[in-house]
């Protein structure tokens, strides 16, 4: 049985789903692109029913989108939510300090060196979180 994926049947109530090894959480960033995929392509439905002068499936699609824009928002804040979480656990830390270019070729040296070192870039959403300019190292230890 391969274990990444196990695929349960339910004959009786023709109910199939798959599950991976991250169970049925899907990663944020996966499910707001596949949200906004649905939402261009609700869109560009109205406006080829705008152009049909259909109006029954302009109206569906007004309804559609909606929806999608609600889904968004609430996929949108709750991936807020968890960026904020993990930038006040980083700033409990007791150490920060930039990482020097030599450090930052050998990543996986220091990693090692320093135990629970957390590596935080100025472009992911932790960095701009923590404005902070430079990459830089978060620790409990000193390093």
């Amino acid at each position: 049985m391969n274990l990444t994926q196990i695929y349960v049947t339910k004959i009786k109530n023709h109910v199939k789903f798959s599950l991976n090894k991250t169970g049925y959480k899907m990663n944020l960033n996966k499910e707001l692109q596949q949200l906004n995929n649905r939402l261009e392509r609700l869109q560009k439905k109205l406006t080829a029913a705008s152009d049909r002068k259909d109006a029954l499936v302009a109206g569906e699609a007004r309804k559609e989108i909606e929806q999608q824009k609600k889904k968004i928002n609430a996929v949108q804040s709750q991936r807020e939510r968890v960026v904020y979480k993990q930038s006040v656990d980083v700033n409990q830390m007791k150490f920060n300090r930039a990482l020097t270019k030599q450090e930052q070729a050998d990543l996986g040296k220091l990693k090692k060196s320093v135990k629970g070192l957390i590596v935080v870039h100025p472009l992911t959403a932790l960095g701009r979180q923590l404005k902070i300019k430079e990459t830089t190292g978060f620790s409990n230890t000193a390093f």
